[in-house]
Parts: structure tokens; sequence; C-alpha cells
């Protein structure tokens, strides 16, 4: 045993620049001491269903994402479900368009009917619908349009709360307003709570930006706006202080999960949001960073499964719970591949 004297007497200096690499030199010690992690059940697979006449088959530039018809959707869901992703995200193509997107809340419309087909073959399977307009208007824009061209805010709130009714009352989960109306998310909780529905969360589209990211989603969906551009509607870029300001009027109003839209060039705003919040924050990993990725890779320019690894975890390293992902199966895949070997 050392003496009292031997135990005070000074030490040569420690080395401190190699401890770091200590703890890197294998897979395992790599494992070990990792401060986050992708998890399966945290991953959202959004899922395009078209109407009966509608185009079904993979998107052109979105390789690898598809359109499928309802009895697709629901097959669709059943092997993601076998892969572990547990949520998907809905949104419908039409075969009717009209000025005030009347097939959006048709009891008979296209995510009415998945979400029944879906809750038929796979019950376990979470279903989030995206709850907007875009794709249901015959001009492209989020809401009803007045007179002058605009988006009339609150006759839209009465529209959007008569689609998430539909949706409810076809077994929806979780009800996801993507729109940006102001007001909407204190309209649809008072909507939803006085018609038999409090259960059912709000994950609100809190912070949405007026995205160049989103190009591929518009051709998937057909939802370019007619004329004009939603910069009136959707957030301005540059913004910060606007968007944490966003995120805390929808909290206010009852929003169960706040989202962050787009992703990967907002994590500044994933983690404000996550600071400022005491609700799960779901970020939206959207169409253009996913074709992004997909196109450097298919050149050859990338590692697509290294970048998608990386990209995933930013997203948890930012403060991210819930991640919407058109990644999520082939991570999922590759998970299940990688331990079954």
């Amino acid at each position: 045993m050392s003496s009292l004297a031997e135990l005070l007497r000074p030490r040569a200096a420690v080395d401190l620049t190699k401890r770091p690499r200590r703890l890197r030199a294998s897979p395992a010690l790599r494992a070990l001491v990792r401060e986050n992690e992708v998890r399966l059940s945290s991953l959202v697979q959004p899922i395009f269903v078209a109407d009966d006449g509608q185009t079904k088959g993979e998107i052109t530039s979105m390789p690898g994402v598809f359109r499928f018809s309802v009895d697709g959707a629901a097959a669709e869901a059943r092997e993601l479900h076998a892969l572990g992703i547990e949520a998907v995200l809905l949104f419908g193509i039409p075969d009717f368009k009209d000025s005030v997107a009347s097939s959006a809340h048709d009891p008979g419309g296209v995510v009415q009917r998945a979400i029944r087909a879906i809750k038929s073959a796979v019950p376990e399977t979470l279903i989030v619908a995206d709850l907007c307009n875009c794709e249901y208007t015959d001009h492209g824009h989020c809401g009803i349009l007045d007179e002058r061209g605009d988006v009339d805010n609150d006759a839209t709130l009465e529209l959007l709360g008569r689609t998430a009714l539909s949706y409810a009352e076809a077994g929806v989960d979780v009800i996801a307003p993507s729109d940006m109306m102001d007001g909407r998310i204190g309209y649809l909780r008072a909507t939803l709570d006085a018609s038999g529905y409090p259960n059912i969360p709000i994950m609100s589209y809190a912070v949405k930006f007026a995205s160049g990211f989103y190009g591929p989603f518009r051709d998937a969906a057909d939802s370019t706006p007619q004329f004009g551009d939603r910069r009136t509607y959707q957030m301005d870029p540059p913004n910060a202080r606007e968007a944490v300001r966003e995120a805390l009027l929808d909290l206010d109003e009852g929003a169960d999960v706040l989202m962050v839209k787009p992703a990967l060039a907002y994590m500044d705003l994933i983690r404000a949001v996550r600071e400022v919040s005491d609700v799960p924050v779901a970020c939206y990993n959207v169409s253009g960073e996913y074709s992004m990725v997909k196109a450097a890779a298919l050149n050859g320019w990338i590692d697509e499964d290294r970048v998608v690894d990386e990209i995933l975890v930013s997203f948890v390293r930012a403060g991210a719970d819930i991640i919407i992902t058109y990644f999520a199966k082939d991570y999922a895949r590759r998970r299940t591949d990688s331990r079954g070997r």
C-alpha cells in the first residue's frame, strides 16, 4: 500500500492530447461512449397515397419513393412495421380538385380510405395525417382564397376543422396541420375536443419555412401553386426569433408536438425550440434534402449510407425527438440486415 507521502508526491503532467482518441479505438468502444443514437421508434415514414385515377409508381425526382394506391399504402405500412418503423405520415393526391378543397374532408376521400385500410391491415401502426389544402385546391394554395386572391385565414380554419374531423372519424391517431394559418392549433383543439376527440394529439408544423427544399414534394403531391407563392403565410428563412415565437404560440394554443421544417438547414431552430418547450420536438427531413443525397449517391460522389447516418443523428443531437424522413425505410432495413448477420 502506498504511503501518504507517496500519494502526495507531485506527479508528471498527464498528456491529455491522446486521451480522446483512446475511446475511439474500436467499434465496441465507440458504441459504448456514443452520446446520441437514432431510434427506429422515433422515425416516421411519409407515404403518398394516390386516388384511383392518379398515376402510381416511383416519383422521378425522389428515387426510391412511390405514389401508392390505398391498398398499396396498407401493404407498405405492413412492410414498414415489420422493419420496426411504427409511424407513417399520410399525404393524399385526390382525383378531384376545386377552389375550396372539398375532397379534403370527404369521408370517402383518399386519405380517409387509406387510414381505414392501414388500420385494418396493421392496427399497431401509428397514423399521422398531414392536414393542409394545397393538394386539394385547383389553385395549389393552402387555403380558401378571397376576392383579391389572398388566403382567407379564418375561412380556411373552418375548412381545416372539417377535414380534421373526417380524419378523426376514419381512425387517425395524430393530426398534423401544415397550413401555417394563424390560430389554427387553438381552433383545431377546440373542434376536436367539442366533437368527442379530446385524446387525438396535434403535431403542429409550428416552424415551417417558405423553402426551396420542397420542390420534389410538389412534384410528388401535385401541389405547386398555380400563381404566386406561399411566402405570405410560410415563414421567411432568415427569421429565427420569429420561429421561436411561432412555436410558443402553438404551444400555448394546445399543440402536443412542435415541428421544424425543413430540418437540415434549420438545426439551429430545432435546438432553439427544444430549449424553450417541454413537449416533443419533431423535424421534417424534407424532399429536397432527400433528393440531394440521392442524386449525389447515384453519381458516386458520396457514400449514401454514411451520409444518411450522419444526417439523422445530427437531428437527434440538435434536440429532435421525432424525425420524419423518406430515409426511414432504408435506414430500418440496414439496421435489420446488420443485426441479422
